[in-house]
Protein backbone atom coordinates (compact mmCIF):
# COMPACT_ATOMS: atom_id res chain seq x y z
CA UNK A 1 0.00 0.00 0.00
CA UNK A 2 1.16 3.37 -1.02
CA UNK A 3 1.65 5.77 2.05
CA UNK A 4 0.06 9.18 0.77
CA UNK A 5 1.83 11.56 3.57
CA UNK A 6 5.59 10.22 1.57
CA UNK A 7 3.67 10.88 -2.01
CA UNK A 8 3.00 14.36 -0.69
CA UNK A 9 6.26 15.12 0.96
CA UNK A 10 7.73 14.09 -2.32
CA UNK A 11 6.04 16.15 -4.46
CA UNK A 12 6.22 19.27 -2.06
CA UNK A 13 9.61 19.17 -2.57
CA UNK A 14 9.79 18.57 -6.28
CA UNK A 15 11.84 20.78 -9.04
CA UNK A 16 9.08 23.05 -10.61
CA UNK A 17 10.64 22.04 -14.48
CA UNK A 18 9.83 19.68 -17.34
CA UNK A 19 12.74 17.56 -16.24
CA UNK A 20 11.69 16.86 -12.62
CA UNK A 21 7.67 15.91 -13.16
CA UNK A 22 9.69 13.18 -16.34
CA UNK A 23 11.56 12.01 -13.72
CA UNK A 24 14.73 12.27 -15.98
CA UNK A 25 17.06 14.45 -13.51
CA UNK A 26 20.43 13.39 -13.10
CA UNK A 27 21.14 12.21 -16.04
CA UNK A 28 23.19 14.81 -17.48
CA UNK A 29 20.58 15.32 -20.35
CA UNK A 30 20.33 18.89 -21.62
CA UNK A 31 16.99 20.42 -20.61
CA UNK A 32 15.58 20.13 -23.90
CA UNK A 33 15.68 16.52 -23.56
CA UNK A 34 12.56 17.32 -21.56
CA UNK A 35 11.08 19.24 -24.58
CA UNK A 36 11.44 16.65 -26.84
CA UNK A 37 10.13 13.68 -25.14
CA UNK A 38 6.79 15.94 -24.09
CA UNK A 39 6.25 17.29 -28.23
CA UNK A 40 6.75 13.85 -29.08
CA UNK A 41 4.04 13.29 -26.60
CA UNK A 42 1.72 15.91 -27.79
CA UNK A 43 1.78 14.41 -31.26
CA UNK A 44 0.40 11.30 -30.41
CA UNK A 45 -2.14 12.91 -28.07
CA UNK A 46 -3.35 14.78 -30.58
CA UNK A 47 -4.11 12.12 -32.75
CA UNK A 48 -5.35 9.83 -30.27
CA UNK A 49 -8.15 12.92 -29.62
CA UNK A 50 -8.55 13.01 -33.45
CA UNK A 51 -9.50 9.71 -33.70
CA UNK A 52 -11.52 9.27 -31.23
CA UNK A 53 -13.53 12.70 -32.62
CA UNK A 54 -13.52 14.62 -29.28
CA UNK A 55 -15.03 17.97 -30.33
CA UNK A 56 -12.56 20.73 -29.57
CA UNK A 57 -15.03 23.22 -28.41
CA UNK A 58 -15.39 20.97 -25.03
CA UNK A 59 -14.15 21.24 -21.51
CA UNK A 60 -11.28 19.31 -20.57
CA UNK A 61 -10.21 18.19 -17.04
CA UNK A 62 -6.50 18.00 -16.20
CA UNK A 63 -5.78 15.93 -13.22
CA UNK A 64 -2.37 15.94 -11.84
CA UNK A 65 -1.41 18.58 -13.72
CA UNK A 66 1.93 19.09 -12.57
CA UNK A 67 3.85 22.28 -13.88
CA UNK A 68 1.01 22.45 -16.71
CA UNK A 69 2.53 22.08 -20.07
CA UNK A 70 -0.61 20.06 -20.28
CA UNK A 71 -2.73 22.95 -19.10
CA UNK A 72 -0.82 24.50 -21.44
CA UNK A 73 -1.66 22.85 -24.63
CA UNK A 74 -5.51 21.94 -23.93
CA UNK A 75 -5.58 25.71 -23.61
CA UNK A 76 -4.38 26.33 -26.89
CA UNK A 77 -7.23 23.76 -28.83
CA UNK A 78 -10.13 23.15 -26.30
CA UNK A 79 -12.82 26.09 -25.28
CA UNK A 80 -12.22 25.55 -21.37
CA UNK A 81 -9.27 23.87 -18.94
CA UNK A 82 -9.77 22.72 -15.52
CA UNK A 83 -6.43 21.17 -14.64
CA UNK A 84 -6.02 20.25 -10.78
CA UNK A 85 -2.35 19.69 -9.25
CA UNK A 86 -1.84 19.22 -5.27
CA UNK A 87 1.87 20.07 -5.19
CA UNK A 88 2.33 23.74 -3.78
CA UNK A 89 5.97 24.02 -6.25
CA UNK A 90 4.16 22.26 -9.23
CA UNK A 91 1.17 24.08 -9.32
CA UNK A 92 2.86 27.77 -8.69
CA UNK A 93 4.72 26.96 -11.81
CA UNK A 94 1.59 26.05 -13.48
CA UNK A 95 0.04 28.99 -12.39
CA UNK A 96 2.94 31.19 -13.89
CA UNK A 97 2.96 29.47 -17.47
CA UNK A 98 -1.11 29.45 -18.28
CA UNK A 99 -1.57 32.60 -16.22
CA UNK A 100 -2.25 34.32 -19.99
CA UNK A 101 -5.06 31.68 -20.90
CA UNK A 102 -8.85 32.75 -20.17
CA UNK A 103 -10.13 29.91 -20.61
CA UNK A 104 -7.87 27.78 -17.72
CA UNK A 105 -8.91 27.25 -13.99
CA UNK A 106 -6.83 25.71 -12.12
CA UNK A 107 -7.15 24.65 -8.58
CA UNK A 108 -4.54 24.03 -5.67
CA UNK A 109 -6.06 20.68 -4.60
CA UNK A 110 -5.99 17.18 -4.31
CA UNK A 111 -7.45 15.05 -6.81
CA UNK A 112 -9.17 12.51 -4.31
CA UNK A 113 -11.18 15.30 -3.02
CA UNK A 114 -12.44 16.67 -6.32
CA UNK A 115 -15.77 16.84 -6.69
CA UNK A 116 -16.15 17.68 -10.75
CA UNK A 117 -18.83 19.87 -12.08
CA UNK A 118 -20.57 20.21 -15.76
CA UNK A 119 -19.77 17.52 -18.51
CA UNK A 120 -16.30 17.11 -19.91
CA UNK A 121 -15.02 16.59 -23.94
CA UNK A 122 -11.59 15.26 -22.30
CA UNK A 123 -10.45 13.94 -19.36
CA UNK A 124 -6.67 13.38 -19.15
CA UNK A 125 -4.41 11.94 -16.13
CA UNK A 126 -0.88 12.39 -17.63
CA UNK A 127 1.07 10.03 -14.94
CA UNK A 128 -1.00 10.13 -11.97
CA UNK A 129 -2.48 6.62 -11.56
CA UNK A 130 0.74 5.10 -10.12
CA UNK A 131 0.60 7.28 -7.17
CA UNK A 132 -2.64 5.77 -5.98
CA UNK A 133 -3.65 2.27 -4.41
CA UNK A 134 -6.08 0.41 -6.56
CA UNK A 135 -8.83 1.06 -4.36
CA UNK A 136 -8.69 4.79 -5.18
CA UNK A 137 -7.92 4.27 -8.92
CA UNK A 138 -11.55 2.99 -9.45
CA UNK A 139 -12.97 5.70 -6.38
CA UNK A 140 -11.49 8.18 -8.50
CA UNK A 141 -12.60 7.23 -12.15
CA UNK A 142 -15.57 5.97 -11.25
CA UNK A 143 -16.50 9.65 -10.13
CA UNK A 144 -15.04 11.62 -12.52
CA UNK A 145 -15.69 9.63 -15.72
CA UNK A 146 -19.54 10.14 -14.57
CA UNK A 147 -19.07 13.85 -15.86
CA UNK A 148 -17.74 13.16 -19.34
CA UNK A 149 -20.11 14.05 -21.96
CA UNK A 150 -21.84 11.73 -24.70
CA UNK A 151 -18.99 11.10 -27.02
CA UNK A 152 -16.24 12.29 -24.49
CA UNK A 153 -13.22 10.08 -23.75
CA UNK A 154 -10.92 9.62 -20.95
CA UNK A 155 -7.29 9.63 -21.79
CA UNK A 156 -4.52 8.25 -19.33
CA UNK A 157 -0.72 8.17 -19.88
CA UNK A 158 1.17 5.92 -16.86
CA UNK A 159 4.65 4.26 -16.48
CA UNK A 160 3.87 0.55 -16.64
CA UNK A 161 5.47 -2.36 -16.24
CA UNK A 162 5.52 -5.81 -18.66
CA UNK A 163 4.04 -8.34 -16.00
CA UNK A 164 2.10 -7.54 -12.84
CA UNK A 165 2.95 -5.07 -10.31
CA UNK A 166 6.30 -3.43 -9.21
CA UNK A 167 6.33 -1.29 -5.92
CA UNK A 168 8.53 1.01 -4.84
CA UNK A 169 8.32 2.07 -1.00
CA UNK A 170 10.74 4.72 0.78
CA UNK A 171 11.21 8.56 -0.03
CA UNK A 172 9.55 7.74 -3.47
CA UNK A 173 6.69 5.45 -3.52
CA UNK A 174 4.71 4.49 -6.82
CA UNK A 175 3.21 1.73 -8.13
CA UNK A 176 3.53 0.83 -11.98
CA UNK A 177 1.16 -1.49 -13.05
CA UNK A 178 1.14 -3.67 -16.72
CA UNK A 179 -1.56 -2.17 -18.98
CA UNK A 180 -3.19 -5.70 -18.71
CA UNK A 181 -3.76 -4.60 -15.10
CA UNK A 182 -4.98 -1.08 -16.05
CA UNK A 183 -7.36 -2.54 -18.36
CA UNK A 184 -8.91 -4.69 -15.57
CA UNK A 185 -9.29 -2.00 -13.43
CA UNK A 186 -10.70 0.19 -16.21
CA UNK A 187 -13.19 -2.46 -16.42
CA UNK A 188 -14.06 -2.34 -12.66
CA UNK A 189 -14.58 1.38 -13.15
CA UNK A 190 -17.42 0.66 -16.02
CA UNK A 191 -15.17 2.24 -18.83
CA UNK A 192 -14.39 0.46 -22.30
CA UNK A 193 -10.38 0.65 -23.34
CA UNK A 194 -11.19 1.38 -26.72
CA UNK A 195 -7.17 1.64 -27.52
CA UNK A 196 -3.87 1.32 -25.71
CA UNK A 197 -0.53 2.70 -27.16
CA UNK A 198 3.36 2.39 -26.23
CA UNK A 199 4.49 5.79 -25.51
CA UNK A 200 7.76 5.31 -27.42
CA UNK A 201 8.77 8.90 -26.63
CA UNK A 202 8.84 7.74 -22.77
CA UNK A 203 10.64 4.02 -24.04
CA UNK A 204 13.23 5.85 -25.53
CA UNK A 205 14.69 8.68 -22.85
CA UNK A 206 13.64 5.60 -20.70
CA UNK A 207 16.79 3.61 -22.46
CA UNK A 208 19.24 6.31 -21.49
CA UNK A 209 17.86 7.12 -18.27
CA UNK A 210 18.12 3.16 -17.02
CA UNK A 211 21.70 3.23 -18.92
CA UNK A 212 22.99 5.95 -16.80
CA UNK A 213 21.51 4.28 -14.10
CA UNK A 214 23.64 1.15 -14.67
CA UNK A 215 27.26 3.06 -15.12
CA UNK A 216 26.75 5.04 -12.03
CA UNK A 217 26.21 1.60 -10.59
CA UNK A 218 28.99 -0.27 -12.17
CA UNK A 219 31.72 2.78 -12.75
CA UNK A 220 33.75 4.55 -10.16
CA UNK A 221 32.09 7.76 -9.14
CA UNK A 222 35.24 10.03 -10.26
CA UNK A 223 35.46 8.49 -13.73
CA UNK A 224 31.49 8.56 -14.32
CA UNK A 225 31.37 11.92 -16.09
CA UNK A 226 27.58 12.08 -15.95
CA UNK A 227 27.18 15.51 -17.75
CA UNK A 228 29.56 14.53 -20.90
CA UNK A 229 27.69 10.67 -20.43
CA UNK A 230 24.26 12.41 -20.50
CA UNK A 231 24.39 14.71 -23.24
CA UNK A 232 26.44 11.58 -25.56
CA UNK A 233 23.55 9.06 -24.46
CA UNK A 234 21.02 11.59 -25.44
CA UNK A 235 22.65 12.72 -28.65
CA UNK A 236 22.58 9.01 -29.80
CA UNK A 237 18.57 8.61 -28.63
CA UNK A 238 18.14 11.23 -30.90
CA UNK A 239 19.94 9.78 -33.54
CA UNK A 240 18.57 6.30 -33.23
CA UNK A 241 15.35 7.55 -32.81
CA UNK A 242 12.21 5.05 -32.03
CA UNK A 243 14.32 2.02 -33.93
CA UNK A 244 16.15 1.61 -30.64
CA UNK A 245 13.18 1.10 -28.83
CA UNK A 246 13.13 -2.45 -30.69
CA UNK A 247 16.58 -3.23 -30.24
CA UNK A 248 16.24 -4.64 -26.68
CA UNK A 249 13.34 -6.90 -27.76
CA UNK A 250 14.90 -8.27 -30.94
CA UNK A 251 17.76 -9.18 -28.79
CA UNK A 252 15.68 -10.89 -26.56
CA UNK A 253 16.43 -8.62 -23.19
CA UNK A 254 13.37 -7.22 -21.52
CA UNK A 255 14.81 -3.68 -21.32
CA UNK A 256 14.37 -0.95 -20.20
CA UNK A 257 12.45 -2.04 -17.02
CA UNK A 258 9.75 0.36 -16.91
CA UNK A 259 7.68 1.08 -20.00
CA UNK A 260 4.58 4.11 -20.59
CA UNK A 261 1.47 3.22 -22.80
CA UNK A 262 -1.52 5.89 -23.63
CA UNK A 263 -5.06 4.64 -22.81
CA UNK A 264 -8.09 4.97 -24.33
CA UNK A 265 -11.29 5.04 -22.36
CA UNK A 266 -14.98 5.36 -22.77
CA UNK A 267 -17.87 4.78 -21.05
CA UNK A 268 -20.39 1.86 -21.80
CA UNK A 269 -18.39 -1.01 -20.76
CA UNK A 270 -21.10 -3.62 -21.87
CA UNK A 271 -18.96 -6.46 -19.94
CA UNK A 272 -18.04 -8.65 -23.54
CA UNK A 273 -16.43 -6.43 -25.97
CA UNK A 274 -12.93 -6.54 -24.17
CA UNK A 275 -9.88 -3.87 -24.71
CA UNK A 276 -7.90 -4.11 -27.88
CA UNK A 277 -4.03 -5.23 -27.61
CA UNK A 278 -1.23 -2.95 -26.07
CA UNK A 279 1.21 -2.15 -29.15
Amino acid sequence: MLDYAAVSRYWSKAKPSIMGPYMMDGFGFPSSAGGYRFEAECKIVDRLIREAGVGLDGRVLDLGSGVGFWAEHFAQQFGEVIAIEASEPLFEAMRARCARYENVTLLNADVLAFRPEGRYSLIFLGGMLMYLNESDVVALMERVTRFLEPGGIVLCRESTVRDGTLARQGDYQVVYRSPEIYSSLFGKCGLSVDHVEMNTAYLLMQLGCEFIKKWKATVPERLQAIPLVGRLTYAALRLGGASLTRVPDAMGFEFPELTNHFFVLHRGFDGESGPTSPS
